[in-house]
């Protein structure tokens, strides 16, 4: 599955997306974020506060506790503000 990652996440990792492939054993959206920061100092800094961190698969916003099931691509962002 592509990660792909957008404003400060991306700044602090340094990279805008990435291919992944957890194992079995990551089957939430919340598993997924704790994966990545254990595999990944860089990671484990950029989301330090996975609670601010929003996440969508295939384009639909979910909330940590969604499983990953079959989503091709799964986005990670922090809250935005409008203006």
């Amino acid at each position: 599955m592509k990660i792909r990652y957008f404003a400060w996440l991306r700044e602090r990792l340094n990279r805008s997306e990435e291919d992944v492939s957890p194992p079995p054993e990551v089957v939430t959206v919340g598993d997924l974020i704790q994966w990545l920061r254990d595999r990944d100092e860089a990671a484990d800094l950029a989301m330090q506060k996975p609670n601010l961190i929003k996440a969508a698969l295939d384009t639909e916003i979910v909330p940590h506790s969604t499983p990953i099931g079959g989503a091709k691509v799964i986005a990670l962002f922090p809250p935005m503000t409008g203006g």
